[in-house]
């Protein structure tokens, strides 16, 4: 029996992740964020006015038309028709910053401070623009100026692209390209047979694109997925930035999208007369050497079960995020040890949809979306455990354990 300041989830959604310059890439910043925040009160069924704070990853401010102090979350949640008066905060832990959003929410929420929330968080990387460094003092008169892409060797310029550390700490661990291809080949494969099953449904919002010519196209589908891929297929890719085994195809891709979760007490959840699809058990946020990211959601995800009183046989379904395939891979081998059955159940129980190489990866809206394919995935099953990892920001980690009722 729970708690009246317990945090349950009585909604969930999140758009379609279109590719790089994909059928997302016209749409403006804030009202991509808008999108799955209206969705969550339309599907809960609440007024606006019910929602008490808005928690919401934001990586990347140069995609807003205010560049300088956007308050991204304040905007989309206006455009969204939530009042005027309800606060926000819009913050960046990369990746994490989704899973974080909703850990944020549900300690506010425990605290007694708010009874509801939506956490989430949107990127757009077709929107990234080209940067101009270094002119503003320097006396620029005339002559060629040099453009910078953000998104090229994409990481921090003090370290290494996080893609070569994964491809070291992958090296270390035994785990090489032939592994690394055969685990994003098999996430296309799960993805593919769960949408033709129908499971995206549930969280997936069909978004109507405008086209430039004809009828407007409804999309319903990721667009990262690609049903032709193949051990096989991806195996003839070549390595990015003098990497071992990092390819374009066992990694993400540079996407665009939005989610959304509806956060509350037990106690006004049940005073709404809402349905609880969730519980959300246990939250943890880390941090390791930023070199060691691939390992990070293994740490998180052993650090959840013991806040949680649970062992790794009582969780029903998993996923880590696959910032690249061998995050899963290596943080499967911390969950494991050397205990290699052991690792073989959980691989048995990991990332049964597919994750980001084949979903797509907008890195500050992606922490909400593995909470919530798992949480709908547990209802399907008639309830249990589920946990989530998810790395970003030079190796920070968060790892989520939620609950559905039989």
């Amino acid at each position: 029996m729970g708690t009246e300041r317990d945090t349950v989830i009585v909604s969930a959604a999140r758009t379609p992740f279109g590719r790089y310059g994909g059928s997302l890439k016209d749409i403006d910043y804030y009202d991509l964020g808008a999108i799955p925040m209206k969705e969550v009160i339309k599907r809960a069924n609440i007024e606006p006015s019910v929602v008490d704070e808005v928690f919401w990853g934001v990586g990347d401010t140069s995609v807003c038309k205010d560049v300088f102090t956007p308050v991204a979350a304040r905007q989309s949640l206006i455009k969204a028709g939530l009042p005027p008066t309800t606060p926000s905060i819009s913050f960046d832990k990369a990746c994490v910053s989704a899973m974080s959003a909703v850990k944020m929410a549900a300690t506010a929420i425990r605290a007694g401070d708010i009874d509801t929330a939506i956490a989430g968080g949107a990127t757009s990387f077709s929107r990234e623009p080209l940067v101009v460094r270094n002119l503003r003092f320097q006396g620029f008169r005339i002559g060629n100026v040099a453009m910078e892409d953000p998104l090229f060797a994409l990481g921090y310029k003090d370290f290494n692209p996080v893609s070569v550390d994964s491809d070291n700490v992958a090296y270390e661990y035994g785990i090489g390209r032939e592994e690394q291809d055969e685990w994003a080949a098999r996430s296309h494969a799960n993805y593919g047979k769960a949408w033709k099953d129908g499971k995206f449904k549930d969280e997936i919002m069909p978004l109507t694109i405008p086209q430039p010519k004809g009828e407007p196209v409804v999309l319903n589908i990721d667009e990262q997925y690609r049903a032709s891929s193949t051990k096989e297929s991806l195996a003839a890719l070549k390595t990015v930035y003098n990497t071992r085994a990092i390819t374009a195809g066992n990694a993400p891709g540079l996407n665009d999208g939005a989610t959304a979760i509806l956060v509350i007490s037990r106690k006004k959840a049940g005073e709404l007369g809402l349905p609880v699809l969730a519980e959300v058990v246990a939250q943890v946020s880390i941090a390791i050497d930023a070199s060691r990211m691939p390992e990070a959601p293994g740490f998180a995800m052993q650090l959840a079960l013991k806040k949680a009183g649970l062992k790794l046989d009582d969780i029903a379904v998993m996923e880590i995020n696959e910032a690249f395939a061998c995050v899963p891979l290596v943080s499967m081998r911390v969950l494991a040890g050397k205990d290699k059955t052991l690792y073989t159940k959980i691989a048995d129980r990991m990332n049964i949809n597919g994750s980001a190489i084949a979903i797509g990866h907008p890195n500050t809206a992606s922490g909400a979306r593995l909470i919530m394919n798992l949480l709908y995935e547990l209802r399907r099953r008639g309830g249990g455990y589920a946990m989530g990892g998810i790395c970003g920001g030079l190796a920070q980690a968060d790892a989520s354990i939620i609950k559905v009722n039989a």
